[in-house]
């Protein structure tokens, strides 16, 4: 387990993350041996099932469980729960958030390569000075796409080629504004709206968008918006990340497809080609709907949470 924990962190270097995030070993014995890695964005109960089901000895998530300070990890928590389990199974948790979000390549990345893009830079730099600065490091990517593509065609691929959710792709500003430039960041990314005004894309598509940022944003010029599921715009980091635990270290890994997005039906709005598609997802976890050819117009903070 201490070599997984250490290849993590020649990749994703734990002081790259921002001071208020927690990444890196979370519990498991170093010198346990370490077969199987399963790969997560959720430490969810759903997802540790998974993992104990593919009989993991670790899992890798994105997303911390511990994120902020407890006072009991009693099994009648739900996040005591999960912690609970894990051990009384042997199996490790590590931590790669903010770290791999900057990191180069790193989530965006992945995320950026759904669509092809070319000539990637960051679209927000580290600060000069910090751990993470120079190299190509910082949040989200800005690139160039394959071919120019209406705001509303952009849209519909979107939701081709991201992991479908339920939430599927909506999208703010003229449908027919021609695309070339975008700018993605993986999960929460409406603190960088100014960052993907500056750059001047012609979009920039990442997750969690809210109705008074996107709004006033649009107002003054700012691009496009693309808003997709929070899981969806991280889910594809994790096969980057399996193929270069496989590769480094010669461990097997799995990969969850388990949709952790929390929103699980999806009603368009009613339109004069007839009333609005309704699709219910059972157990809270599976496909939806991809987006409507007329885009609708609508934390990290600091850095996200999740």
């Amino acid at each position: 387990m201490a070599d997984v924990v250490a290849a993590l962190a020649r990749r994703y270097p734990t002081n790259w993350a921002e001071e208020w995030d927690r990444v890196g070993l979370v519990l498991g014995e170093p010198t346990a041996p370490v077969r199987r890695v399963a790969c997560v964005v959720d430490v969810v109960p759903e997802t540790v099932a998974e993992a104990l089901a593919a009989g993991a000895d670790m899992i890798v998530a994105h997303h911390p469980l511990l994120l902020r300070g407890v006072s009991s990890v009693a099994p009648t928590t739900f996040k005591g729960r999960i912690v609970h389990d894990l051990i009384k199974a042997d199996v490790a948790l590590s931590v790669a958030h903010t770290n791999a979000d900057v990191a180069d390549p790193g989530v965006s990345d992945s995320l950026a390569a759904r669509f092809g893009l070319t000539g990637l830079r960051p679209l927000h730099p580290p600060a000069p000075g910090s751990p993470a600065a120079g190299a190509g490091r910082g949040i989200g990517r800005i690139g160039e796409l394959p071919r120019p593509m209406t705001l509303a065609e952009l849209t519909r691929h979107a939701a081709a080629v991201l992991p479908v959710t339920a939430w599927g792709v909506r999208a703010a500003g003229d449908p027919g504004r021609m695309v070339r430039t975008l700018a993605v960041s993986g999960g929460s990314g409406d603190a960088f709206l100014g960052a993907a005004t500056a750059a001047g894309v012609d979009a920039y598509l990442t997750s969690d968008l809210r109705h008074h940022p996107a709004g006033e944003h649009l107002a003054a010029g700012g691009p496009a918006l693309l808003d997709a599921a929070h899981w969806a715009t991280e889910r594809p980091w994790l096969d980057d990340l399996a193929a270069a635990l496989r590769a480094e270290l010669g461990v097997e890994t799995v990969v969850s497809d388990l949709d952790t997005d929390p929103w699980t039906v999806h009603a368009a709005a009613p339109t004069a080609a007839g009333p609005a598609a309704t699709r219910t997802v059972p157990g809270g976890a599976a496909p939806g709907p991809a987006a409507d050819p007329a885009p609708a117009a609508d934390d990290k903070e600091p850095r996200r949470e999740g």
